[in-house]
């Protein structure tokens, strides 16, 4: 079969480049995710519990309708009863940040990859690589760079959360009708406002599509990085796991769900609140 390549090597040895060169950089990045991290923590820590969950109802009763309100109000009273309401926070916080920052990235790189055929034939390859890799993997070069704690789980999750949004961004805008598109050129409009008026407007749904995949990637990959030291519900299911607490494991399992149902419909039925307010008028 001949020598085996050094793949192991290579990827070792540019690891260790980067993480000697460019440590300033990891530095910033760092600070600049916990500092969004504690920030996003300390706006869902600061309400009581139960305000909160009013809230939470609330928004859900007039996003999706009275069954996910109701769902919403006695699933987050349980995740409470149970004792995780402060973990189901950090996570909740760790899950916006990931998303923030996927999206943050993802979008314009949606949108060039949908005006630039060369760059979409680049990184779809690219996203092939991230979604297909193993979501340990991503652990390692990230504890190496940013060393244990919330920062490397938030890399983490950006890295295997944000194809979706690239994809969908993409793809909402390439699907646009090109009459459409004849008609604002006819009008004489620029890229920017073509973009902003046209494009984006007519691909949200597919965009928020996106966006929903990326929100409950991030939040399967917290818990996740909960191996490397990310703290909230992933932590206790962790925990669970090593000390082969069955009773423990399903109870913090049964609030990470509670968790993604309530994100998944809320982000689902988001955009439909706008057309709503619209038709009344």
């Amino acid at each position: 079969m001949g020598p085996k390549l050094p793949i192991a090597e290579w990827v070792e040895g540019f690891v260790d480049w980067l993480a000697t060169s460019f440590e300033w950089l990891f530095g910033f990045i760092s600070s600049l995710i916990e500092g969004t991290v504690n920030l996003f923590s300390l706006l869902f820590h600061f309400p009581p519990a139960l305000v909160l969950i009013v809230l939470v109802a609330f928004l859900a009763y007039r996003a999706a309708g009275l069954m996910l309100g109701i769902f919403s109000l006695l699933g987050m009273l349980l995740i409470a009863n149970l004792g995780f309401w402060d973990h189901t926070m950090d996570t909740l916080a760790l899950v916006m940040t990931s998303a923030f920052l996927s999206v943050i990235v993802g979008l314009p790189l949606g949108i060039w990859s949908a005006r630039n055929k060369t760059v979409q034939n680049t990184l779809t390859p690219l996203l092939d690589f991230m979604q297909t890799m193993p979501a340990f993997v991503y652990l390692i070069p990230a504890v190496t760079f940013f060393g244990l704690g919330v920062v490397p789980g938030v890399i983490a999750s950006v890295i295997f959360a944000v194809p979706p949004t690239i994809r969908l961004t993409n793809l909402g805008i390439r699907q646009v009708p090109f009459d459409l598109i004849e008609a604002a050129d006819a009008f004489g409009t620029t890229p920017g406002q073509k973009l902003w008026k046209v494009q984006l407007p007519l691909a949200l749904p597919t965009l928020m599509a996106g966006i929903n995949q990326t929100i409950m990637l991030s939040l399967s990959m917290v818990v996740i990085a909960s191996m490397i030291g990310a703290q909230g519900l992933g932590a206790d299911v962790y925990r669970a796991v090593t000390q082969l607490k069955t009773g423990e494991g399903f109870e913090a399992g049964l609030a990470v769900v509670i968790l993604a149902i309530v994100l998944d419909r809320l982000t689902q039925h988001a955009i439909k609140m706008k057309p709503k307010g619209e038709n009344k008028h």
